[in-house]
This record gives structure tokens, C-alpha cells and sequence, in this order.
């Protein structure tokens, strides 16, 4: 599917589609690694010319130097107000905001009939205002896959704190998902049920299929699709596919800008959400201290206080970014350099003829993305510990990420945490005694965390290059004892 790159945003010239297709054109006959060499070279120059090799897509994008100029332009040549008014700067900020939810609803192909945009921070903002403002009640149900960020997982404690049933579809080796049918019984909605996962891991890369959303909400399920891994290099078309929720940040997507997020949701759901509170910009009115509030009509009724309206501004023109380029080929380019990598992995061995390299997930590019789990082990198979490899890597100037990623539940059946016996009761450590090396001593040798590498819009071949020599120089080392810090815990 190639959807985003053939909508139109609202108030682009008509001729819009015809110089897309003549600059795709102008590039027909030369290979997609030459076309992402050439949009390096020209929009993210900073990169070579610093010497670093940026392997961390699925922590954050990066944004393009065009969309810099242009939001520079932007706001040197005009004058912007909060757009809680109707004064001349603020009539500037409120069409900038409603031109940036037209160019979302584009973008996504979503019916604006169907689908609203509310502003929020970030893809775990928009989750907390599913999370609290669902209707749970105690004959509730809420679903989720084991495979889910901590954003995802912190709804439970909404829906615990209501009586509701909460249920995890576990993983299967791969760490796919497996028939979910039978953790999804029917529910109706006045025993309203929720289903949770993620278009794409951001532990292994793996793509859940986009069919469980129709496959849910036919069990009468509302359905939230965390795609804030997915969406940075595929395209998700909302015309095919129709979730009720969905959760994205645009710094995963094009790097800038940072602090504003979406949640896209249909009208229908929206309505039968309760927000717990109201505040600035919620409510249409407000009567005095012991008053009822009406609230706002649209999906603004869940963007709280002021919106970052300078920010919103320059959402457009990062989707743009994507449209020129085309979901499509940069989704081939991605897959390309994943399958170079898992390709070169195998090849990374001991002189004992065992793998240095143990991968988490699929080892092939179907329906995975460009996110790849994996540790370092020594000839006997021990794992080297994360903090080490981030080391090495961070001194050739290689951006990657360590840890468990807040995904506790891809942890737990990558690193097979179900067999241990003897981790501790979490309830009783102090907060100022417990440490990583005290949890790292209790699965002894299971691992504390993985390393992650991931790619987007400015990955070139050279990147793998430099990784792979970093991970040779662990060729035939045995793993130190000594535990190095990670970021996160796997735990959760």
C-alpha cells in the first residue's frame, strides 16, 4: 500500500499530484538506496559531516533541514496569538491549527465525517485520555497483547481501578500473536470492551496484522492501535482499516516537531468517552464555582489548556516530507537494509563456529519492520551485557538503544523470564535499595535488556557497515560478569 503519498492536503495547488509524479519519474530507473543517498546527502548533510551513525529511528526520527527553513520562514514573517480568541494573531494560530488536523485527516486517509484529531503531546498522551476516559465499568473487559508499550500498559490501572477483567494475549516463539479469537468473547456496550496492541512492535519490529481491528471490534470491542512505531515507514490508510483509537507522535514520524502527538478517533467512539475533569479550552461554558460545564462539541474538548500552537504549525510540512517521498519506497527501503542486516547477523560467528549475534523475533522481513532486537553473545551462548555493546557502540559515534524499550511483556517471552522462579517481591524493596545489579542477579543468566537498532528516512547501507564492525570486535570474547547499567527495567 502506498496510500499518504497520493492525498491531497487542504489548500494545496490542484497541480500538486502532477509535480509529485514527474519528481517520482525523475527518479525512475535508479535504485531506492540511491534515491535515500541522494535525499541524505541534500537534507540530513549534518550526519556525515559529524561522523555519526544513526541507529535509533524507533526512539526517535529525525527531521529534514527543509523543515527547518521552512518553519523558520514561518515564524519570522508572522505574528501568532493564542488561538483561544478571535483577534487578528490569534485568527493566524487557529487556521494554522485547523489547516494541521486537515493535513493529519489527508494524510491517514481518514473521513473527516468519520474521524477527529485531537492535539496531545505525544502517542502516550493521547493513550491516557482513552485510558481515562473509557467507560469501564466492573463488567468490563479490557484485552491487550502482551507486546505493548507501557503507555498501552497503564491503561489496566484505569481499568482495574473500575472492577474490570483484565487479559493479556500472550506470544508465541516468533513473539507474534496467536489466534486472539478466544480472548476476545462478545461483549456489548452497556458491558463495554476494550482491545489494545500495537500496529508494530517497538521491542522486535514485528507487524501485527491490521485485520484484528475489524476482527475486535465485530465482538463489539473499541479498539485503540498504538501505531506510533508503524506510521514513521508505512502507510496506514484509515478508508481500509477503522480503529476507534489511534496514537501517534510526529517526532517518530519526521523528527520535528517535538511535543505534539495525535490521537485520531472515530466521532462515534469519541462520544462515548468521560473525561474525569475539565480545564481551559474543554468546555464551551463554564458557570460559577459549583456549575456544570458543557463541554465542547469535537474531539477539542479533549485538548487540555493551550495548544503548542507552534509546534501544530509545522506538522504540514513534515508530512509532506513523507508524501514526496512516498510511504511506499521508503517502506522498501527499510525492509532492504533490515534484510541486510538479519543477512549480515548470520554471518557474524565465533571462531568455535557459533553465533555471535542472538536475535528476538522473526529472523526474516515478513511482517516486520525496521526494528531490530538482538544481544550480543560470547562463544559458550552467555549474553554480554547491553551496557557494554552501547559502550562500544557510543564510541564510534553509533546512536543505538538499550534496555527493555517499556515493552515488559516482549521482554518477558524474549528473554523466557517465565521460568524463573526467584525474582523478588517488587512490593518489598525500598525504592532507594533496589537497583539494576540487584534484579540482574536474580535470572542469573537470562538477560536484563537487549540492544535495539532501528531504521528510517536517512539509513544508508554505511550504517550497517559501522555496526557490524563494532559487534566484530566481541568476536570470540567471553561475557564479563559485571553488569552495566541499562535504562529501563523489563519489569513492569
Amino acid at each position: 500500500m502506498d496510500g499518504p503519498d497520493r492525498t491531497v492536503t487542504a489548500g494545496e495547488p490542484g497541480d500538486r499530484r502532477a509535480r509529485e509524479r514527474a519528481g517520482h519519474a525523475a527518479v525512475s530507473g535508479s535504485s531506492v538506496e540511491g534515491f535515500f543517498a541522494r535525499l541524505r546527502a541534500r537534507e540530513f548533510s549534518r550526519l556525515d559531516a559529524a561522523g555519526h551513525t544513526y541507529l535509533d529511528y524507533t526512539g526517535a526520527g529525525l527531521y529534514a533541514e527543509r523543515q527547518i527553513r521552512v518553519h523558520a520562514d514561518f515564524l519570522a514573517t508572522e505574528v501568532l496569538g493564542n488561538p483561544h480568541s478571535w483577534n487578528p494573531t490569534s485568527r493566524v494560530a487557529t487556521e494554522r491549527v485547523a489547516a494541521a488536523r486537515a493535513a493529519v485527516l489527508a494524510f491517514f486517509r481518514a473521513d473527516p465525517g468519520e474521524y477527529d484529531v485531537i492535539f496531545t503531546p505525544n502517542a502516550t498522551g493521547a493513550l491516557k485520555l482513552v485510558g481515562e476516559s473509557f467507560p469501564f465499568t466492573a463488567a468490563s473487559r479490557f484485552v491487550l497483547t502482551a507486546d505493548n508499550h507501557n503507555s498501552v500498559n497503564g491503561i489496566r490501572e484505569y481499568a482495574r481501578a473500575a472492577g474490570a477483567q483484565v487479559v493479556y494475549v500472550p506470544l508465541d516463539p516468533e513473539l507474534r500473536l496467536p489466534d486472539i479469537g478466544r480472548y476476545l468473547p462478545p461483549v456489548t456496550r452497556d458491558r463495554p470492551g476494550l482491545f489494545a496492541y500495537p500496529a508494530q512492535s517497538n521491542f522486535t519490529g514485528v507487524i501485527h496484522p491490521l485485520a484484528l481491528v475489524e476482527q475486535a471490534a465485530a465482538a463489539g470491542y473499541r479498539v485503540v492501535l498504538d501505531a506510533a512505531a508503524y506510521v514513521p515507514t508505512h502507510a496506514l490508510d484509515l478508508s481500509a482499516v477503522h480503529p476507534d483509537f489511534v496514537c501517534i507522535s510526529f517526532y517518530k514520524m519526521f523528527g520535528f516537531p517535538t511535543g505534539v502527538g495525535a490521537l485520531l478517533a472515530r466521532r462515534d467512539a469519541l462520544v462515548e468517552l468521560r473525561r474525569p475533569w475539565f480545564a481551559g479550552g474543554t468546555a464551551r461554558f463554564a458557570p460559577g464555582p459549583d456549575g456544570t460545564p458543557a463541554p465542547e462539541l469535537t474531539g477539542e474538548a479533549f485538548e487540555d489548556g493551550t495548544l503548542n500552537f507552534l509546534g501544530i504549525a509545522a506538522v504540514p510540512a513534515g508530512l509532506e516530507l513523507l508524501r514526496e517521498i512516498g510511504m511506499g519506497r521508503l517502506e522498501e527501503h527499510v525492509r532492504t537494509l533490515t534484510a541486510g542486516l538479519l543477512r549480515r547477523f548470520s554471518d557474524l560467528l565465533h571462531g568455535n563456529g557459533e553465533p555471535l549475534v542472538r536475535v528476538y523475533g522473526p529472523a526474516g522481513t515478513e511482517d516486520r519492520g525496521g526494528t531490530v532486537a538482538f544481544n550480543v553473545v560470547d562463544p559458550e551462548g552467555r549474553v554480554v551485557d547491553a551496557g557494554e555493546v552501547e559502550e562500544r557502540a557510543a564510541e564510534a559515534r553509533i546512536s543505538l538503544r538499550t534496555g527493555g524499550f517499556c515493552n515488559p511483556g516482549a521482554a518477558h517471552f524474549a528473554f523466557d523470564y517465565s521460568s524463573i522462579d526467584d525474582f523478588p517481591d517488587f512490593s518489598t524493596l525500598h525504592p532507594d535499595r533496589f537497583t539494576i545489579e540487584q534484579f540482574a542477579a536474580c535470572p542469573d543468566t537470562k538477560p536484563v535488556g537487549a540492544v535495539r537498532v532501528s531504521f528510517g528516512i536517512a539509513s544508508v547501507s554505511a550504517d550497517i557497515d559501522r555496526l557490524i564492525e563494532v559487534l566484530s570486535g566481541f568476536r570470540d570474547r567471553p561475557a564479563g560478569r559485571t553488569m552495566r547499567v541499562v535504562p529501563k527495567l523489563v519489569v513492569g
